[in-house]
């Protein structure tokens, strides 16, 4: 899972990986496990599938440090075609983006421009997510994520376990009812800026999702979402709502697709909101 996890991560950085990979037959067999395709006829497709099994989606474009204005807009016009597909689709879909796809390397003002663009067209009953990326982008995302928070709601935030500052900047954003989506974090950061033990960072992520559950149900954070595949962590942070009296559809489960997608032991322990 880390490998692979690993691969996706570069893949999304590299323009020559990106663009070209998918040509390689190789390739393509490694990943269409974790990737329903390459178009977003493909992803769409996926999407009506998971909701025959009533599981929710969520749809986000590869790439990252986005250098050019023009790629930027085209990165959100092209968010703006998905949102429309997937309300002429019916589907109760989100989407999740990353900042530097949309300018932030640019300009913090053409991001947020974008990113407006984006949340005028999404159904406020659903959110959408911006994801973190590297350490160095912390502070500008989250800068991004209060200003646009005052106008919507149902924008959310992506939040990293293995990062030490997270613990305080959730209780820097609870007074704004946040969203906030839980992973452990992906990037190669140095030890001053990150927690490197699995066994600490997998402490650190439960400690953060029983933090986050209570909020939750204080209303001091409008949802969490706990992003992990690992079985061990999602039966802790169920039992911990239990043993906390917190129903078991206010804990939600997201996966990457393709994972633990027929282990119905993952299924039973996620047994709430799962996300794919």
């Amino acid at each position: 899972m880390d490998a692979t996890r690993t691969l996706l991560l570069a893949a999304s950085q590299n323009h020559w990986l990106r663009d070209r990979a998918s040509r390689y037959a190789f390739v393509k067999r490694s990943v269409s496990r974790f990737m329903p395709g390459e178009t977003l006829d493909d992803a769409i497709a996926a999407a009506h599938e998971l909701k025959k099994r009533n599981i929710a989606s969520v749809l986000t474009h590869l790439g990252e440090n986005i250098s050019d204005q023009q790629e930027a807009e085209n990165v959100a016009s092209h968010y703006q075609q998905v949102l429309e597909r997937i309300r002429v689709e019916n589907l109760e879909t989100e989407i999740s983006v990353k900042l530097t796809q949309l300018g932030l390397d640019l300009s913090p003002e053409l991001c947020e421009q974008n990113l407006r663009r984006l949340l005028a067209l999404e159904h406020p009953a659903r959110t959408l997510w911006i994801d973190m990326e590297a350490s160095g982008y912390v502070d500008a995302t989250l800068g991004v994520y209060r200003r646009l928070l005052a106008d919507y709601p149902n924008v959310g935030i992506c939040l990293q376990a293995y990062l030490h500052r997270t613990a305080a900047d959730i209780e820097a954003l609870r007074p704004l009812k946040p969203t906030v989506r839980l992973v452990k974090g992906a990037y190669a950061e140095p030890s001053e800026v990150a927690i490197r033990s699995r066994a600490a960072i997998n402490a650190n992520y439960l400690a953060l999702a029983e933090t986050l559950l209570r909020a939750q149900r204080r209303g001091e954070v409008r949802r969490t979402a706990f992003a992990t595949h690992d079985p061990r962590l999602i039966s802790r942070i169920t039992g911990f709502a239990a043993a906390e009296n917190i129903s078991r559809s206010e804990v939600e489960v997201q996966m990457l697709y393709g994972f633990n997608a027929g282990n119905k032991n993952v299924w039973r322990q996620a047994d709430g909101v799962l996300r794919c």
